[in-house]
């Protein structure tokens, strides 16, 4: 392998555990999870604000009981092709480390599916795609039930100044 394209370890370091319940959606037709831990909760899609200078895929912010929370569409994050929100479209609002502490982050994403409590030996790491394709928000690859599932560590899907960018924007 060539160097930059190695596959991401995160099995061998102990405190980076893996196994747990992941909280399942999809995406264009893949399926994603997040650690059930960083999820505060589910809604459907309400309005959305716009905010001025903001990168294309963030789609604004809502209110959310009193509280504004940055929106981010994981399709055009991703790279994907935009679609139209419908009845199984939902906003996952998640809690991401912040330079000024735990922020709350939702996360536009195609439909929900379940929690699944995936072990570590179901999940291996991230193959490799080559050094120019960055693959360091995603935490491994789980194959459950015959399925492959992405699970992404959402601490990384935005870089610290696309997080700080957002809270300056609030």
């Amino acid at each position: 392998m060539s160097a930059g394209a190695e596959a991401v370890d995160h099995g061998q370091d102990p405190v980076c555990s893996r196994e747990g319940k992941y909280l399942t959606f999809n995406l264009a037709r893949e399926e994603y999870g997040i650690g059930i831990l960083k999820i505060k909760e589910i809604i459907g899609v309400i309005p959305i604000t716009p905010v001025p200078g903001t990168p294309d895929f963030v789609k604004g912010v809502i209110n959310l009981r009193g509280k504004v929370i940055p929106v981010v569409d994981l399709r055009i994050r991703f790279g994907m092709q935009a679609v139209e929100y419908d009845e199984y479209t939902c906003i996952v609002v998640a809690e991401i480390e912040g330079t000024e502490g735990v922020v709350l982050m939702g996360v536009v994403v195609d439909k929900v599916s379940e929690v699944l409590n995936i072990k570590e030996d179901e999940i291996e790491d991230t193959p490799a795609f080559g050094s120019n394709i960055n693959t360091e928000y995603i935490l491994g690859i789980a194959k459950k039930d015959g399925k492959v599932k992405i699970l992404l560590d959402i601490e990384k899907v935005l870089g610290p100044r696309e997080i700080t960018a957002l809270q300056n924007s609030l």
